[in-house]
């Protein structure tokens, strides 16, 4: 079990900080972005999650603002892993965690 939500937690950080770092890389190279190498590869990391926001959204939420969707609900599903992560840890004792 601890396998399972530490790797859901791992995929979850590592789309989580791919969209940030688009995000950052997105405001540093401006409209020159979708050019940028890195740009396009931090874009195809967070591809799933987004397409997966697109798909879960109402129609009325534009498209543009998939991706911060997208890294708010990733957002809620770390705290939720983190959570989880510490209710099991402590139920079957924090020695067997390490």
């Amino acid at each position: 079990m601890l396998t399972l939500i530490t790797t859901v937690k791992l995929v979850v950080e590592i789309a989580l900080m791919a969209l940030l770092a688009q995000w950052v890389l997105g405001l540093i190279a401006g409209p020159r972005k979708d050019s940028n190498l890195f740009y396009q590869l931090l874009q195809q990391v967070g591809r799933p999650f987004v397409l997966l926001v697109g798909r879960l959204t109402p129609r009325f939420v534009l498209q543009r603002h998939h991706p911060l969707v997208a890294f708010l609900m990733l957002g809620f599903v770390w705290a939720l892993v983190t959570v989880a992560k510490i209710s099991h840890c402590l139920s079957v004792g924090v020695q067997l965690c390490r």
